[in-house]
């Protein structure tokens, strides 16, 4: 078996394994189908992060603009939700796009020990620090969205892998923007600039970093499940809707001219920053009061 078929016959198992621990675990919380606007959102983030957009930055601003989800689960929402469309991402992006099988490998596996180390952390904050956190990286993710879009960063690489001391900085990189996704900042666009500078071909970042969340997202996800710090219609929505999208987008679509869809996006992903850290500055008020502001989740 080559290293690819295994590759995908262990994506398949996660695949199954992660649908029957999230069927089982959301019987008890289960409070109805989503609506068309959750399914909607699946939908529309999905398609253009199977084009490498991203879909954690825009969800989380539709989310907040739409009061769809309370500020406190969105990062577990985010993860849970968007787990199942990110494996059809992967099987698409792994099957199709040409990639040095042991730095793919040894990349998937450092960010799912920082997704893993993360949701631990995340999973207990108070809704107040989520806010602070997500309104601070989502500023972050703005940057990398500018610095990709005004070619401040260069795609001149052409490696298909990585040797060396760059595999280890690669291997480091993405354990980091594995921990940093929990927190419901996506990993698409700093992993596309983080093979970029270590000399890769651009293409070849997409299925490090779709096959990266398709196995980092699962363990993030199963700690968010069992804490319960995540809206499961929301999530839901997300994975109902997104699903087909990302076959549409893949398989169909192939590309599009988004240059001015990105620009969009970055301008909605500043106003959303700015209005979590206006959230969490109302909070402060709140500090002291017995309420979910300050009180961490219960551990399962």
């Amino acid at each position: 078996m080559s290293a690819k078929a295994a590759l995908f016959v262990v994506l398949a198992t996660v695949t199954v394994a992660f649908g029957v621990f999230w069927f089982g675990r959301s019987r008890a919380k289960w409070e109805g189908w989503p609506t068309w606007k959750q399914i909607g959102v699946g939908a529309l983030t999905n398609f253009f992060d199977m084009l490498g957009i991203g879909s954690f930055a825009t969800t989380t601003s539709l989310f907040k603009f739409g009061r769809v989800v309370d500020d406190a689960e969105i990062p577990g929402t985010l993860n849970v939700g968007h787990t199942i469309p990110t494996f059809a991402q992967a099987f698409i992006s792994i099957a199709l796009v040409r990639v040095d099988m042991t730095t793919l490998v040894l990349m998937i596996g450092a960010a799912v020990a920082g997704a893993w180390l993360g949701a631990g952390l995340v999973s207990r904050w108070p809704r107040r620090r989520i806010q602070i956190g997500m309104g601070l990286l989502l500023f972050v993710a703005a940057a990398v969205m500018i610095a990709r879009l005004s070619n401040f960063v260069r795609w001149e690489g052409d490696a298909l892998g990585l040797e060396g001391s760059r595999l280890v900085l690669g291997v480091a990189g993405n354990f980091v923007l594995g921990a940093l996704m929990t927190l419901g900042i996506g990993l698409y666009a700093p992993c596309m600039i983080l093979v970029a500078l270590l000399g890769m071909y651009e293409k070849a970042a997409f299925p490090i970093m779709m096959g990266s969340c398709a196995f980092l997202m699962p363990a993030a996800s199963v700690r968010f499940v069992r804490s319960g710090r995540y809206d499961l219609r929301a999530a839901l929505g997300l994975a109902i809707g997104g699903t087909p999208a990302v076959l549409i987008a893949g398989l169909i679509v192939g590309s599009l001219p988004l240059q001015a869809v990105k620009w969009l996006v970055v301008v909605v992903v500043v106003y959303t920053a700015i209005a979590m850290l206006r959230s969490a500055v109302r909070n402060v008020g709140n500090v002291g009061n017995v309420s979910d502001v300050d009180r961490p989740a219960p551990n399962a």
